[in-house]
């Protein structure tokens, strides 16, 4: 009886916890033989799966910009699954749109923003100076030295996307992948990418004594969260993202904002 009573408080005190849309800043340090001596110390922001206004709603969201503008990033990534509504769209992107890294702001696509508000986030993003890669590499440059970001367009469409663009880049060059699953970089050949970075699994959302009952993706916990490797041996960071979908509840899978520090190994 004892055991029982401590495990449902436990779990009352992760929900109240974690209901509140705390967000958390998580970081890692990522060191490759393939980065620019520019870009040694550079600080890379990434956020992905906001789902606006699911668990994430105004006063989280204004919390969340206030986290990046004190992290100051570099450069910022986003992951995808914007929205919950069309209706959400412009202050959504308004808001992150007040960031203006010093290398720019680009993002992906999620299953979400597919599905619906497609051409309202492009118009959006427009305006608000982010740059979106569906299938697309863009350059960012530092002292005459560049680092690549690579995006990946509706990696659930394999048929259509089933081929990466990041195979048509140098070796020697340093790649990051964008994309909105890490289920994709285990599927095809990434080819050339040095790091992946991905959402969608919400950490699983629900976690209970660390056990997920819900993970969306084909290969189960293997990529549920944190600092992963492909079968190919390519470095994949996945995020718990912000946002919540189907239920606005996380209970032992904090919302995030991740933080990644570039070092040039020698």
């Amino acid at each position: 009886m004892k055991r029982h009573l401590y495990i449902l408080s436990l779990l009352v005190l992760s929900f109240l916890f974690t209901s509140c849309a705390t967000i958390r800043v998580k970081t890692y340090d990522f060191a490759n033989h393939d980065i620019p001596s520019a870009f040694d110390s550079c600080k890379v922001a990434f956020v992905s799966d906001l789902h606006y206004k699911s668990l994430l709603k105004e006063k989280g969201l204004n919390k969340l910009v206030k986290i990046l503008k004190n992290e100051a990033p570099d450069v910022l990534l986003l992951g995808g699954d914007y929205q919950e509504g069309c209706s959400y769209v412009e202050p959504l992107f308004t808001a992150l749109g007040t960031v203006r890294p010093p290398l720019g702001t680009y993002a992906v696509l999620g299953n979400n923003d597919y599905e619906r508000c497609y051409d309202e986030i492009l118009e959006q993003m427009r305006l608000n100076d982010i740059h979106l890669l569906e299938h697309k590499t863009d350059t960012l440059w530092r002292k005459q030295q560049f680092i690549l970001v690579s995006g990946i367009r509706n990696p659930f469409d394999m048929e259509k996307n089933g081929t990466s663009p990041t195979t048509q880049l140098a070796k020697s060059d340093f790649v990051i992948m964008l994309v909105h699953t890490p289920d994709y970089a285990e599927r095809i050949n990434i080819e050339n990418t040095d790091l992946v970075l991905a959402g969608h699994t919400h950490g699983g959302q629900i976690r209970i004594l660390g056990y997920a009952p819900i993970v969306p993706s084909r290969y189960g916990r293997r990529f549920l969260k944190g600092f992963k490797h492909t079968s190919a041996g390519v470095p994949v960071i996945i995020t718990n993202g912000v946002g919540t979908s189907q239920k606005n509840i996380r209970i032992g899978a904090k919302a995030e904002v991740v933080m990644i520090t570039l070092i040039r190994r020698q």
